[in-house]
């Protein structure tokens, strides 16, 4: 892609919440049935682009009419924003001739090919194509694959961020398309109509968004409703991602709550005594993740920035088996603080005797504010406490390089001997 790799709004809250926003400069995908919110949720990404004055390039087989009452159930009046210049509607005739010609397959490849000479002629900030059902009814599925890719990667490398809406499939040829399709896109969004209202009044179904590259923080799933001069919108519950975590005593690691004691040392020092066994308040996280999980994860941002040069830090604590058994802190209790210290985007593992930070965003200040807020975090704030506990963790900044070709290389060198040496007690850092 010519230009950096950022986050913008989608308009569509499941994701803008969960995941930040969408990639600029990303493709993806919006699978659902008939009457299933699609083409509502395609015009509020449409709203979202001319909201924040981005020219939109929206192609469709509908009669403009019928869009423009579509959109009028949105509150959105496209009207404003094409006298604007910043919604384009297109409309693309259906290809009914396709079953009249000798090979249908390169008929249909030159409507992939309009995409792109249309999109040169506007150069818009985001493209919808709603829908490309009808146009990717291949014979060839290895044909459809190379002009969809090439149709995508053309958008992609002018930095615009594309929508294509499919069908949910009905067949068993279909499902191999969308299964081709969605393994070319950034994600995909797939939308599961319910047979009924929800709550008496509103139809709606069930929304899961699901990444191929990048959006690290994983699939989530969620009930929809369509709601008039709203359209697709989720109620949210407390956090439930298909990759949250749930972290039970004795298995994953939960992390407890503790209970402080002034004891006295033997250097006359009086600080709390951390508590690690207590059973009570399990505290489920969001951002902790197995190691497996946390590896997938790690080959996302590695495949990431190859691609995209978006660079990302991995800090490594390290915890000395002498600090649980002096009572200062326990392995759990680390990830806990590391919990409450870093940024939603980033995530957090456990790794042998070690918690491990994947700083999304790389920044030398990111790193720098991640130990501040550790520290302030710990369990107890008094300064001899700190000044004890700061003696046993150690903390290696390891930033991603093009020498590592995948996650198990950059966790190999946090346990090498390379890497232990390089880990630096907490105590001897300066991070003001």
């Amino acid at each position: 892609m010519t230009k950096g790799v950022n986050l913008i709004p989608s308009g569509f809250s499941l994701i803008d919440k969960r995941w930040g926003g969408i990639y600029r400069g990303g493709s993806y995908l919006l699978i659902g049935p008939r009457k299933s919110g699609r083409t509502l949720l395609s015009l509020q990404f449409a709203l979202e682009s001319a909201r924040s004055s981005e020219v939109c390039l929206y192609f469709t087989n509908m009669r403009p009419k019928d869009l423009m009452i579509q959109a009028a159930s949105l509150n959105f009046d496209i009207q404003s924003y094409m006298n604007q210049n910043l919604l384009i509607v297109v409309r693309i005739a259906p290809p009914n001739e396709i079953y009249d010609v000798p090979n249908p397959d390169d008929y249909l490849v030159e409507y992939m090919n309009d995409i792109i000479t249309v999109v040169n002629e506007y150069n818009p900030s985001r493209i919808i194509f709603d829908e490309l059902t009808p146009y990717i009814g291949f014979r060839n599925l290895n044909l459809l694959r190379d002009a969809f890719l090439h149709t995508i990667e053309t958008v992609e490398d002018k930095n615009i961020t594309s929508l294509y809406i499919v069908g949910e499939p009905a067949t068993q040829k279909a499902q191999q398309i969308i299964d081709l399709l969605n393994e070319c896109v950034t994600a995909s969004i797939y939308l599961k109509k319910s047979a009924e209202r929800l709550e008496g009044q509103f139809y709606g179904g069930s929304a899961i968004i699901s990444p191929n590259v990048g959006h690290t923080e994983g699939q989530f799933s969620a009930d929809y409703k369509i709601e008039p001069y709203k359209g697709v919108t989720i109620d949210f519950p407390p956090l439930v991602g298909v990759s949250q975590v749930e972290y039970e005593k004795d298995n994953t690691g939960s992390i407890s709550s503790h209970t402080p004691k002034e004891i006295k040392k033997s250097n006359g020092t009086n600080f709390p005594q951390i508590t690690p066994d207590k059973k009570e308040d399990t505290i489920h996280f969001s951002n902790i993740y197995s190691y497996d999980d946390f590896q997938l994860i790690l080959n996302n941002q590695i495949a990431l920035y190859k691609s995209t040069g978006t660079t990302f830090n991995l800090v490594s604590f390290q915890l000395d088996p002498t600090a649980p058994v002096k009572g200062l802190l326990t392995l759990n209790q680390l990830k806990s603080t590391l919990s409450k210290s870093v940024s939603k985007r980033d995530k957090i593992c456990e790794y042998e005797n070690k918690v491990i930070v994947l700083i999304v965003r790389s920044n030398p200040k990111n790193s720098a504010d991640l130990i501040n807020k550790m520290k302030n975090n710990l369990p107890s704030n008094d300064p001899s406490y700190i000044k004890a506990v700061s003696e046993y963790i150690k903390i290696y900044d390891l930033e991603v390089s093009e020498s590592f070709a995948n996650s198990i290389e950059m966790l190999e060198i946090l346990s090498s001997d390379k890497g232990s040496d390089a880990h630096i007690p907490l105590n001897q850092i300066d991070v003001n």
